[in-house]
């Protein structure tokens, strides 16, 4: 199976080994070389996968990633920076990016990490394929169209918010601890960065909870994690 990727990366060293390396997972790549342009080529065609860098002319990654996580259609993201700073890694994520690695990097953890990405979104792809409903109370989940309704009425979520949603709402009553959520919806295991799960479950709260400091849905259990609710 070839995948469709999209490398927007004006480091010509770096773009080549990437292209490389992704050429040996049986990768067709494009190389880009400017954010505006890489935007626009991303626009342009369904990709499988966009390997992005932070730093860019014309329009800087974190811009590139937010707008193409406002589609409707899914694109894996895997952000590379050369800064390693916190913020930047947790921003990078909060925009929506699966993944990220940190120049410089080995071609051994790139692989890894693109290898992560391909088997989630696969998974996700069965899933929507066999267009299974989830439902908890009146909250209905659609796989396949990736939508939510809530007592009728659609919610807009984002693409890892619905996500996070369709994996709790798999796996009722079972205890996830933040390292198994970034581990399953996010494609990797970020350590140290676990607070982005928090994040994007007190977003998810604001939106399907009908008060969401006393949440009926997503539950907290001190000192492990969360849960989804089980249907009595």
């Amino acid at each position: 199976m070839t995948r469709q990727v999209l490398v927007i990366e004006d480091d010509e060293d770096i773009a080549k080994l990437v292209k490389l390396q992704l050429t040996e997972l049986s990768c067709n790549v494009t190389l880009v070389n400017d954010g505006a342009k890489g935007f626009a080529e991303a626009e342009s065609k369904q990709y499988d996968l966009l390997v992005l860098d932070l730093m860019l002319p014309g329009m800087d990654g974190l811009e590139i990633c937010r707008r193409v996580r406002s589609q409707d259609r899914y694109t894996s993201v895997l952000m590379l920076t050369s800064k390693s700073s916190e913020l930047d890694r947790v921003l990078g994520l909060e925009m929506g990016a699966d993944d990220y690695l940190t120049k410089p990097f080995s071609v051994l953890e790139l692989s890894a990490r693109v290898k992560a990405l391909f088997r989630r979104v696969d998974s996700l792809s069965k899933d929507q394929s066999s267009g299974k409903i989830l439902k908890s109370g009146d909250l209905h989940i659609d796989l396949e169209k990736r939508s939510v309704r809530l007592a009728g009425k659609p919610v807009d979520l984002t693409a890892k918010e619905f996500d996070l949603l369709a994996h709790f709402a798999r796996h009722p009553g079972r205890v996830l601890s933040r390292t198994q959520l970034l581990d399953s919806v996010w494609g990797y295991s970020h350590s140290g960065y676990e607070h982005t799960v928090n994040s994007h479950i007190n977003r998810l709260r604001t939106k399907i909870e009908k008060n969401p400091n006393e949440p009926e849905f997503i539950e907290t259990v001190w000192g492990v994690g969360y849960k989804f609710r089980e249907e009595s």
